[in-house]
C-alpha cells in the first residue's frame, strides 16, 4: 500500500482551513490542523483532520507536532481589515511573525516540505484599472495589507536564499458556509432583524469566490510551489458591485425591504476589485460554484444556524 501523503493546515480551526483540511483530506492526504481554538476529535475530523494541536505557530510548536509534513498550507494569520485597523500589532504578530516561524520551520528541520501560502488581494489596495493583475505594483491601504505583503516577502526571499518550495495566491473576497464575519453574515444578520443599512453606496465592486473552489486551488498550488515563488490570483474573474451581491441575497431569502447605504466607505477598504485569473487559469484551475449557488447555499446554512 502505497504511502499517504501528509499536510499540516495552520490555522485549520478557521474558515479557509477547515475547507482546505477537507480538500486535502478528500484528495487522500494525511491532515494535521495546528494553531488556536479547541474542538473534540468528533469535530476537527468531520473537517478532514486526523489529528489536531491547539497551539501557537512557533518554530518550537513546528518542531513537536508538525512531523515534517510533504506540504504546509499556511492558512494561520490576520484575517480582516478591521481587525487591523484597531490591533495592527497583533495581526503583525500573527500573519508576519507565524509565517517567518513557518519558514525558518521549513529551512531548519525539513527542507523538502512544500509551502503554500494564501496571501490576499489587499496587497493591491486602490489600483487604478480593473481586472488587477499579479504584476500589478503593490499599494496596500490597510495594516493587513500590508502584513500579508511583508509575508510574501518573507516567502520570496527564503525561496531565492535557501532553495525553498512555495506557491502564494493572492485571494480576492472568499465566501461560503461557515464564514461568521464581512458582508454577507453582516447582510444575514441585519435583514433577519429588519435592518437594511449599509456601509458605503452600494457600487463597490468585489470579486467573490466560494471557499470550496477557494480551497481547490490551494491544493493545485502545491504542486507548482518551486524555488521561483510562483504568485497567482484567486478569484472568479468578474466584478460584482455591492448592492448586486444584497440583492441577490433577499432574491433567494424572499425578503423585498429596500436596501440603504449610508455613503460612507469603510477605512482600508478599496472602492473595486476583480482578479485577472488567467495565471491560475494556465494550472487548469477554474471556479466551479456559481455566485447565485453560493449565496444560495449561504442563506440556507444561515438560516439553519439561526432557526
Amino acid at each position: 500500500m502505497p504511502v499517504k501523503k501528509t499536510v499540516l493546515i495552520t490555522g485549520a480551526h478557521g474558515f479557509l482551513g477547515r475547507y482546505a483540511a477537507r480538500q486535502f483530506a478528500n484528495a487522500g492526504y494525511e491532515v494535521t490542523g495546528m494553531g488556536h481554538g479547541v474542538w473534540d476529535r468528533v469535530e476537527f475530523s468531520q473537517c478532514g483532520m486526523s489529528v489536531w494541536h491547539s497551539a501557537d505557530i512557533s518554530i518550537e510548536a513546528l518542531v513537536t507536532y508538525a512531523g515534517g509534513p510533504d506540504v504546509i498550507v499556511h492558512c494561520a494569520g490576520g484575517g480582516s481589515v478591521a481587525f487591523s485597523m484597531i490591533n495592527p500589532l497583533q495581526d503583525y504578530a500573527c500573519t508576519v511573525s507565524s509565517t517567518a516561524a513557518v519558514l525558518e520551520y521549513i529551512r531548519l528541520h525539513s527542507s523538502r516540505t512544500v509551502l503554500v501560502y494564501p496571501s490576499s488581494a489587499a496587497v493591491y489596495g486602490v489600483t487604478q484599472r480593473l481586472p488587477i493583475k499579479e504584476s500589478d505594483v503593490p499599494q496596500p491601504a490597510s495594516p493587513y495589507g500590508v502584513h500579508k505583503l511583508l509575508a510574501e516577502q518573507l516567502c520570496r526571499s527564503y525561496a531565492d536564499t535557501f532553495g525553498i518550495k512555495i506557491a502564494l495566491i493572492r485571494f480576492f473576497s472568499i465566501y461560503g458556509n461557515g464564514l461568521r464575519k464581512q458582508l454577507l453574515w453582516d447582510a444575514c444578520s441585519k435583514l433577519t432583524n429588519g435592518e437594511n443599512t449599509f456601509f458605503g453606496t452600494g457600487a463597490e465592486l468585489r470579486d467573490w469566490l466560494h471557499a470550496e473552489d477557494a480551497a481547490r486551488l490551494l491544493m493545485i498550488a502545491a504542486s507548482h510551489a518551486s524555488s521561483e515563488c510562483p504568485i497567482v490570483n484567486g478569484g472568479s474573474g468578474k466584478a460584482i458591485a455591492v448592492s448586486e451581491v444584497l440583492s441577490l441575497m433577499l432574491t433567494v431569502s424572499g425578503s423585498n425591504v429596500p436596501l440603504i447605504f449610508n455613503g460612507n466607505a469603510r477605512a482600508g477598504d478599496p472602492p473595486g476589485q476583480q482578479a485577472d485569473v488567467s495565471n491560475a487559469s494556465a494550472w487548469g484551475w477554474c471556479p466551479r460554484i456559481k455566485l447565485e449557488q453560493g449565496i444560495q447555499r449561504y442563506v440556507d446554512w444561515f438560516m439553519r444556524c439561526n432557526s
